[in-house]
């Protein structure tokens, strides 16, 4: 197997200054064959916490559901909600025991507990904090909008809209994502998810 099989994607984690923002969109393609145009990469990991994925579908899901599970677990040891920086520690760990042979994925998760956070892990473990970030093929041009444009203490019509706009920049020219876009997200209020169809205008 070489890495022209390996599936594409395209994720983007936005922090604003109610919550954080995610968005990916829904295509699997190995190769030149497309698999699915209807595959979710937003995870709900608590109330408060989420995930967007790009890579192997099969280690997101499993990444998602055992890191979920082990946040319940944790809940009820704390007695309060789990910190964003809790569950990335978790995934990372997880991530990095399995070094040798590792989930080959790259995971953007954040939340709001007490502000709101992002963390992008690499498929070794790697947590790296940031306001904004991208992962996946279309990560790049993803990138080239998100650089320019994010400002710090946006709403969150601004942020649902940037992130919108950045996965869309990037399935128009990267033949790995595509088909459409979810977004989740995550503020005081709770969960919220929304579908977009990705257009050839912006």
């Amino acid at each position: 197997m070489t890495a022209m099989y390996m599936p594409g994607a395209t994720a983007v984690g936005i922090t604003y200054n109610d919550g954080v923002v995610f968005a990916s969109e829904r295509r699997i393609a190995y190769g030149n064959f497309l698999v699915s145009k209807t595959t979710k990469k937003t995870f709900v990991i608590t109330d408060k916490v989420g995930a967007t994925c790009a890579g192997l579908v099969a280690d997101m899901q499993i990444l998602s559901l055992q890191v979920a599970a082990l946040a319940k677990i944790r809940k009820m040891e704390i007695k309060r909600d789990v910190p964003p920086n809790t569950v990335a520690k978790m995934m990372s760990n997880m991530m990095y025991e399995r070094r040798f042979f590792p989930l080959l994925t790259q995971v953007i998760v954040g939340g709001l507990v007490d502000k709101p956070t992002i963390y992008t892990l690499d498929p070794l473990g790697s947590v790296l904090p940031d306001e904004y970030a991208a992962v996946g093929t279309g990560a790049e041009m993803a990138l080239g909008v998100l650089d320019p444009q994010y400002k710090k203490q946006m709403n969150e019509e601004e942020a649902i809209n940037l992130a919108v706009k950045a996965v869309r920049s990037a399935s128009l020219r990267d033949s790995a994502s595509g088909d459409g876009i979810d977004v989740l997200i995550i503020n005081k209020n709770g969960v919220k998810e929304i579908s977009e169809k990705i257009l050839a205008t912006s």
